[in-house]
């Protein structure tokens, strides 16, 4: 009995000497972050012709200066002629999104939304959603002109059936008004150009709602 309690008072003793072990704590805690979305074309001027295509890069930013890698981000396009946005596509989140071979139909306004991210452990941040600002894309309508001989022959589409096409001759160093030609309801046209070898001139075909203006320039040989 007195070896038993004997025991029992060593192992209290002993146990007294001895260090708590240290709970183990995360590396760190999740952090909420905000996010910035970028988006923009990826090379060549913001401007295509009827039928031709474009790619759109961007990128989401996270306010600690990283980039979010989680999540996704979704590009819309609201064209002249849409009632309301259109998803075109979704991609994971990063430092570069790509969004290539995009075809606007007419004049159109794209826009980036991020997700965002809620962590789901202690070593992951949550990434607050954003939205990128509106990028705007401008459609040219699509031109065709030959000219045979001393004729100037166009054809302008899509749309553009019993509408005026501007001519300019080059006079000096200026192009001046020349002649203003009405396209038929094929939206197409033919002028005879002045008996002159090297004629320059240039034709427009003016801008509205749904299509940029277009100008090009020509000469007669």
């Amino acid at each position: 009995m007195k070896t038993s309690r004997l025991i029992t008072g060593l192992l209290s003793t002993a146990l007294l000497g001895v260090a708590p072990l240290a709970v183990a704590q995360p590396a760190q805690a999740a952090e909420n972050l905000t996010t910035t979305t970028t988006l923009e074309v990826s090379y060549g001027e913001p401007t295509v012709v009827y039928g031709e295509k474009v790619s759109i890069t961007g990128s989401v930013t996270a306010s600690d200066g990283g980039s979010a890698y989680k999540g996704t981000v979704t590009l819309y396009a609201q064209s002249t002629k849409d009632a309301a946005p259109v998803a075109l596509a979704t991609v994971p989140a990063g430092g570069y999104v790509s969004f290539p071979d995009i075809k606007p139909k007419t004049n159109t306004i794209y826009q980036a939304a991020y997700s965002g991210y809620a962590a789901t452990t202690a070593y992951e941040d949550n990434y607050a959603a954003s939205t990128s600002n509106g990028l705007a894309v401008g459609v040219q309508r699509k031109v065709k002109f030959t000219t045979p001989g001393l004729w100037l022959k166009g054809k302008v589409s899509p749309d553009y059936k019993r509408k005026k096409v501007v001519l300019k001759r080059l006079k000096g160093k200026k192009y001046v008004a020349w002649r203003k030609v009405k396209t038929n309801k094929k939206g197409t046209f033919k002028v005879k150009a002045p008996n002159k070898s090297g004629f320059k001139f240039s034709a427009s075909v003016p801008g509205d709602k749904h299509y940029t203006a277009w100008t090009d320039f020509f000469q007669v040989y």
